[in-house]
């Protein structure tokens, strides 16, 4: 029974990060760009004002954190489209994501990385 049991929780330990990594994925900054070609999805940068002014994806919708629980339904009227979240690094944009999903929007994701993958990607950036 011991032989059983080493067996089974170094199998739980091998797969612990398999899993651990798809509850945490969102999209891939090229899974981005095909939803938001394909899909129409709206980008919504959840960034702070001094963020958003010093660069964002070209598009996106500028919706504080704090603020988005209140003026989301203004922006994104139609809760069956696609959304993509997008902070700095993917942090707030997991919080974004939870928040949007809870107001009842169907597809909502998060920038795997934020707008650091983005750049890295090469993938155009805009500053207003």
């Amino acid at each position: 029974w011991m032989l059983i049991a080493i067996a089974l929780s170094s199998g739980f330990f091998l797969l612990l990060p398999t899993l651990q990594g798809a509850a945490t994925a969102g999209l891939s900054p090229s899974e981005a760009v095909l939803s938001m070609n394909r899909e129409k999805a709206l980008v919504i940068d959840v960034c702070s004002a001094a963020e958003f002014a010093a660069g964002h994806v070209k598009g996106a919708v500028h919706v504080p954190l704090d603020e988005l629980a209140t003026r989301l339904e203004s922006v994104a009227k139609n809760k069956a489209q696609p959304l993509i979240m997008v902070c700095a690094s993917g942090i707030r944009s997991k919080r974004a994501q939870a928040t949007a999903q809870k107001l009842g929007y169907e597809k909502v994701h998060s920038l795997q990385g934020g707008l650091t993958a983005w750049k890295e990607a090469n993938l155009p950036v805009t500053k207003s």
